[in-house]
């Protein structure tokens, strides 16, 4: 069954929407001409990175993660 943008496998969760969109519909492909899901999957991801990296497409792995961090160490009171 193909993926979609609300199901896709847990592999794609870090992605941020425009790079998983693309792992997606390369995934999709590969399915379609018999290729198994775990070796779609990879290389879906992968060419979707590559995709992303060639046109600038900023935030590969989803959001920073510091980015809503708190100061450490804290403040003094």
């Amino acid at each position: 069954m193909p993926w979609t943008a609300f199901r896709f496998p847990p592999a794609m969760n870090h992605l941020d929407e425009p790079v998983r969109a693309k792992a997606i519909a390369i995934a999709n492909a590969l399915l379609a001409e018999g290729r198994d899901e775990g070796m779609a999957i990879r290389v879906g991801i992968a060419k979707a990175r590559e995709w992303a990296a060639r046109h600038g497409v900023d935030g590969l792995d989803g959001p920073d993660p510091d980015a809503f961090s708190l100061p450490w160490p804290p403040p003094p009171r």
